[in-house]
């Protein structure tokens, strides 16, 4: 049937608008910043697009760890894709779980369904990595999703409460020790929240137990935290964590995680609370498209972002591997992310219209943060370092101003404001939890 012959009676509604829609179609997945970003890129174009992901929600990462440390609720730092996208007429969303790509037949998986495409953007993200101890998770879980921060906000809050209730002193200890592994933006945020929410937040809280008492513990492998900021902000972040209490340890690789604790550098610590934070692995991406990876599982790109022999078939953010000024490969932050989705809709954009493709794509960073406690942050902007307050609070106006939807933005300011003036925090739930 050619677009011209009308539908036969019996042929069902959705094969005749797919009959009959002659444009383009573009196939995204994965709605996370770089996936988000080309969906809503293309909303101008005459082409048809689908966004397939897992979730029903886009998740502001950045801001997880204050979820898990219940400065905020999950809603404060989620949306729903497709309230985010609902004003795009020629976008479908599908919730779904990708199994595998048909290269051949230009076809995603969903299970036993099948959406074909014209061009793909794969944006799926990445996972935590254990450096082939994968049975260490279960004990030491990540922070990747709105389930990892629920699950630590509870084994956090938890180990306060039963530390209450118990009369064995060591087994208080225990409780009361909370290992985060690995020194990257990710475990010094964390390091830092925790600590205050015991010396702070919880203070007050409780009869039985001093929550000042708790320890926390930093581990880095490397010579110094924050290891991608210059020198002289690593060693201001150092200090900052160590001004609130926590024990960094520089140098030291964690050998053994088990329920009741973790070895580190041949001395065991026994805690009741381990966090992951010390590698990721990219998506099944590499797996299901066949392709060259890197021993994080990142799928080699070339420099316009496709797979090499497939020009229809692009790969973004923490799921891609793509090189910088030097060869260097770009790190896996939003940024990267969002300004490799912009780029992907830009080159669909000059396929479309016939117009010459874009240069090949160069990433502009436009700085690092990292925030340490609820009153010190470091950034660097290359020539421009600053750190302290300053540094806090530009932190802040960065992170709310690229949250999705205003009711977040409100919501988390006004969060942070409360918590600011009260010392408080006002998501400390445990939940999914039977005592």
């Amino acid at each position: 049937m050619n677009a011209g012959t009308p539908p036969s009676p019996g042929t069902p509604p959705a094969l005749v608008t797919a009959r009959l829609d002659l444009r383009e179609h573009i196939v995204i997945v994965g709605g996370g910043f770089g996936g988000l970003t080309a969906a809503s890129a293309l909303r101008h174009l005459p082409v048809r697009v689908t966004l397939i992901d897992r979730r029903n929600y886009h998740l502001f990462q950045p801001l997880l760890y204050q979820v898990a440390t219940a400065g905020l609720s999950p809603a404060d730092i989620a949306s729903p894709i497709r309230a985010i996208l609902r004003r795009q007429r020629n976008i479908t969303v599908l919730l779904g779980k990708v199994t595998g790509i048909d290269i051949a037949d230009k076809a995603v998986l969903i299970d036993e369904r099948r959406v074909a495409f014209d061009q793909l953007v794969i944006a799926t993200g990445a996972r935590h990595g254990y450096f082939n101890h994968e049975e260490w998770e279960k004990c030491a879980p990540g922070l990747k999703k709105i389930d990892d921060a629920t699950e630590i906000r509870g084994r956090i809050l938890l180990a306060f409460e039963r530390a209450e209730s118990t009369n064995d002193e060591s087994e208080r200890q225990r409780l009361l020790s909370f290992v985060i592994v690995g020194g990257g933006p990710t475990g010094v945020e964390m390091a830092g929240a925790i600590a205050e929410l015991a010396r702070v937040a919880l203070s007050i809280d409780f009869r039985n137990i001093d929550p000042k008492a708790a320890r926390v513990i930093l581990v880095e492998s490397g010579s110094r935290v924050l290891a991608h900021f210059p020198e002289t902000l690593s060693a201001v972040a150092k200090r900052a964590l160590e001004k609130l209490g926590v024990e960094v340890r520089l140098g030291a690789r964690v050998s053994r995680c088990d329920p009741h604790g973790v070895i580190i550098a041949n001395e065991r610590i026994e805690a009741h609370t381990i966090i992951w934070a010390a590698g990721v692995v990219a998506s099944p991406a590499a797996k299901w498209l066949d392709a060259e990876k890197d021993p994080a599982g990142r799928v080699l790109v070339g420099a316009d972002l496709t797979l090499p022999g497939h020009p229809d078939i692009f790969v973004i953010g923490d799921t891609a591997l793509a090189k910088g000024v030097g060869g260097k490969p770009l790190p896996g932050i939003a940024p990267v992310a969002k300004q490799q989705g912009a780029y992907a809709a830009r080159v669909i954009g000059a396929r479309v219209q016939g117009k010459p493709a874009p240069k090949p794509f160069r990433y502009r960073h436009l700085g690092t943060m990292a925030t340490i406690g609820r009153r010190s942050a470091v950034a660097d902007f290359g020539k421009l370092r600053l750190s302290g307050f300053i540094a806090w609070l530009l932190w802040g106006l960065v992170h709310v101003y690229f949250l999705v939807g205003f009711r977040n933005r409100i919501a988390v300011t006004m969060g942070w404001l409360w918590a600011y003036v009260t010392f408080g925090r006002g998501a400390r739930l445990i939940t999914g939890y039977d005592n």
